[in-house]
């Protein structure tokens, strides 16, 4: 049994306490001694080394203490296990050396075995389980189809994928043949993540919002609700997609025990929105970490006061900034501590 399970509760819409707290992307580049493994090992090399990726899951737990933790990884992870190569390169982010933008390439993306390619991920899993020793949940989470082929045929991030979008209209039925071969992979991956041991998984669609709400549909949230649909009866899901806002509705109808909200959406459209009864999570500008902790703290509260505290999860609206005072981070964290109502 768990002994802080306040995220599972909420995930289950339980009535609570509080709300339970945790920051997407808290395993990581916003702490010190992150930063000290950070240059002795390079990005991958963190996320396939079991002892690394536990060390810096747990670090947060320890150093800001959040009621989850979620696994140090990286969305990328499923593309280099479909034979795209993959690198981390200082200053640029990630970097596709030979981007996926024919149907040829297409062709050659592999559908992998995940034991063989991700092991890895597993044996941390299990490893990190271990060092928890069920003081809070363990988080699993896998980038949405759409924003893994935003990467893979874009060759880097970008301000708005205009090469991805050009692909998906222009060679529709390699997309969807891309779509679908990510999708299997996911669910495939999540499955065997689950069975090493998480509590609970997220999908991120990060890229989500550079579609119409038309394109939407037909691009991306046809694949997430496929991964939905193989993993709800195994665990919780929650679905996040950062400017996503105009498919609430859709996306609360799908099985998903929780929606993520970003900045751009306040409590009471994304209540509306998402029918009033499924558990949000969400929506703290990672920026407004920058204020001072007593106005962050102030925030805080006035956010819990607008969702409410029962069927809530307190989050940013997108990942941590790597350059966050540890101390405003742990500010976000106490304020949720503290909510009395």
């Amino acid at each position: 049994m768990i002994k802080n399970d306040l995220l599972l509760k909420a995930l289950r819409g339980e009535t609570v306490e509080r709300p339970p707290v945790w920051m997407m992307r808290q395993a990581g580049r916003y702490l010190p001694d992150f930063m000290k493994l950070k240059e002795k090992y390079d990005f991958f090399t963190r996320c396939r080394t079991p002892e690394l990726a536990t060390e810096i899951t747990v670090m947060p737990i320890r150093q800001v203490g959040p009621d989850a933790a979620i696994l140090f990884s990286d969305i990328l992870v499923i593309p280099q296990a479909m034979n795209i190569e993959v690198e981390m390169k200082p200053g640029v982010g990630p970097w596709l050396p030979n981007p996926v933008r024919t149907t040829e390439g297409v062709n050659q993306v592999n559908v992998p075995d995940v034991h063989e390619e991700l092991q890895y991920v597993f044996d941390a899993i299990k490893m990190t389980k271990q060092e928890l020793n069920d003081e809070v949940p363990l988080i699993g989470f896998a980038g949405s189809p759409w924003t893994i082929l935003c990467y893979t045929v874009q060759g880097q991030g970008s301000k708005n994928f205009d090469l991805a979008k050009k692909f998906c209209f222009s060679n529709p039925e390699a997309a969807h043949i891309l779509l679908q071969k990510i999708t299997d992979t996911t669910i495939a991956y999540l499955k065997a993540k689950v069975a090493a041991g998480v509590d609970a998984v997220q999908l991120f669609d990060s890229w989500g919002g550079m579609l119409s709400p038309v394109d939407y549909q037909t691009f991306s949230w046809q694949y997430m609700q496929q991964i939905i649909d193989a993993l709800k009866d195994e665990v919780p899901v929650i679905a996040y997609g950062k400017g996503c806002w105009f498919a609430l509705k859709e996306m609360s109808e799908s099985g998903a025990a929780a929606l993520g909200v970003d900045w751009t959406c306040n409590a009471r459209n994304a209540r509306y929105l998402s029918g009033g009864k499924i558990t949000l999570q969400g929506n703290f500008d990672p920026a407004r970490l920058y204020s001072p902790p007593s106005e962050i703290k102030k925030m805080v509260n006035q956010m819990i006061n607008e969702f409410g505290k029962d069927a809530y999860i307190a989050n940013l609206g997108h990942g941590i900034l790597p350059d966050i005072p540890v101390e405003n981070a742990r500010a976000f964290v106490d304020a949720v501590k503290e909510y009395r109502g």
